[in-house]
């Protein structure tokens, strides 16, 4: 049969028609229908009349129309079940890891802070939310200047946020106007608020921090309940995330000051 002549047998408009016609009758039909004269035994389908080969497996079945046998290669395969199952498996695993990693790093590098209070005015705000670097003081001590949480020595279950002023080994001593390190003012360069009290010469131990608030004349401090030992340093305020027009790093500044005399 010429093969260019095929479309002939699909009604195409004013071309020949096949030389021989054969009369099929459908089993489901009384009507009958006209077939390519070497086609083998099989079933018209569908409004252009296209032939398929008749499908005599157990797994065939007839169309809505009762007419057309499906082979069983066109029946949903069992693939497809255990691609979605592979895929939900991933998905589940991928969120059991990420809720892990949050746990891990929340509980050992970062922790968030919300400020309560106005100890810390003008530099940070009452309602600011910021993220704390927990691991960056098993690297090295507090400095200067760093502006940190701890726990509450009075109360530890209460957190506190402050800043750095005097280390290990330091003598700290305030007087109106000034803040004294070692016998010699320390400049500020955060502009806290001018302080209006006195506190006598003190010398820190091992392992203890003097901190003050930022908003000096009403701030609960060092200067009032004592010094802070480590082991109370949650760690440094390092980002503000909320509110929006806050975002961004902390200050932290680097406070210079006389090193403390020789024993």
């Amino acid at each position: 049969m010429d093969p260019e002549r095929r479309s002939d047998w699909f009604g195409a408009p004013n071309e020949p028609q096949p030389p021989e016609e054969l009369s099929w009758q459908s089993p489901l039909s009384d009507e009958s229908q006209t077939t390519p004269p070497e086609a083998p035994e099989g079933t018209w389908y569908g409004s252009d009349w296209r032939w398929k080969p008749q499908d005599t497996s157990p797994s065939a079945s007839l169309n809505g129309d009762g007419a057309t046998p499906f082979p069983a290669d066109e029946s949903p395969s069992s693939d497809d079940t255990i691609h979605w199952r592979a895929l939900l498996r991933e998905v589940a695993e991928t969120l059991i890891m990420t809720v892990l990693i949050f746990v891990l790093v929340r509980g050992l590098l970062v922790q968030n802070f919300r400020i309560e209070g106005f100890s810390m005015e003008p530099t940070l705000h009452e309602g600011q939310y910021l993220i704390v670097n927990k691991l960056i003081y098993y690297l090295h001590p507090p400095q200067r200047g760093d502006i940190i949480v701890f726990a509450f020595p009075k109360g530890p279950e209460r957190d506190f946020i402050k800043r750095v002023i005097g280390l290990p080994g330091d003598t700290v001593e305030i007087r109106p106007g000034e803040v004294l390190v070692n016998g010699e003012s320390i400049q500020e360069p955060y502009h806290p608020e001018s302080v209006m009290y006195s506190y006598p010469p003190t010398t820190l131990g091992p392992n203890e921090y003097f901190v003050l608030g930022d908003n000096r004349n009403n701030s609960s401090d060092s200067h009032t309940w004592g010094l802070l030992e480590r082991k109370y340093i949650i760690g440094k305020a390092w980002l503000s995330y909320w509110p929006p027009k806050a975002w961004g790093l902390v200050p932290n500044y680097a406070v210079q000051a006389r090193e403390p005399d020789a024993p």
